[in-house]
């Protein structure tokens, strides 16, 4: 089966695409969108201002609206949905911190984009706690970014951590996401087998797409 797992953010989002047995799965694509500011295009290191980014006034997230930001975000999801046509997708549920309530309250709005372009793409939607994921992927639910990364770098066999870290945690999430279906049997009669593997996209505006080292799947 495909799953399309997303780690969710105003500034930079990860997704990653994996197919296969979710216990020895291959990596179709993994990036990560960056919202608003520059960002760099993935055959070089020339990097190019988002056509998309309007003025806003100052605050936590820059010089780009809260709304323009949304909207990237949607445009990109539902072009990489179209471009690696999964069976279904993943997002970590909304977890809060007591010390940092804000951080909640912007990341639900990244978050309900998501899930509406998901939905619209009438997909199924697997939430997961991010414990739940760490503790896939490591087994410690507690694990950090870097164990994070080291640990999907040995699952895929890449010859390099995934960077940023939001792609590992993409692709964690893919993966956590496909093994709990596995278990559950959640899709049985929703998988469409005739759907064939994709090649990367030429879209380089706003979308990182993965080196040839994280291309393991194809």
């Amino acid at each position: 089966m495909r799953m399309l797992g997303i780690d969710p953010g105003l500034r930079i989002t990860g997704y990653a695409c994996v197919e296969g047995d979710p216990y020895a799965p291959c990596l179709v694509e993994a990036g990560v969108f960056r919202l608003g500011r520059r960002v760099a295009r993935p055959r070089g290191t020339v990097e190019v201002e988002s056509p998309h980014e309007e003025a806003s006034p100052e605050g936590s997230l820059g010089a780009v609206s809260l709304g323009s930001r949304l909207a990237e975000l949607e445009r990109d999801l539902v072009e990489v949905i179209e471009r690696v046509r999964p069976r279904a997708a993943a997002v970590e549920s909304l977890f809060a911190h007591y010390k940092h309530p804000a951080t909640a309250i912007v990341m639900g709005h990244a978050r309900g984009v998501i899930l509406l372009a998901i939905r619209r793409a009438r997909l199924p939607i697997v939430e997961l706690r991010p414990n739940e994921v760490k503790k896939s992927v490591t087994g410690n639910g507690h694990a950090g970014k870097a164990q994070m990364q080291r640990a999907v770098q040995a699952q895929f066999g890449l010859a390099e951590p995934p960077s940023p870290p939001d792609v590992a945690d993409a692709i964690a999430i893919a993966v956590c996401a496909a093994r709990r279906i596995l278990r559950a049997g959640e899709l049985a009669g929703a998988i469409r087998p005739d759907w064939p593997r994709t090649r990367r996209a030429d879209r380089t505006d706003r979308i990182l797409l993965p080196d040839p080292g994280l291309q393991t799947g194809v």
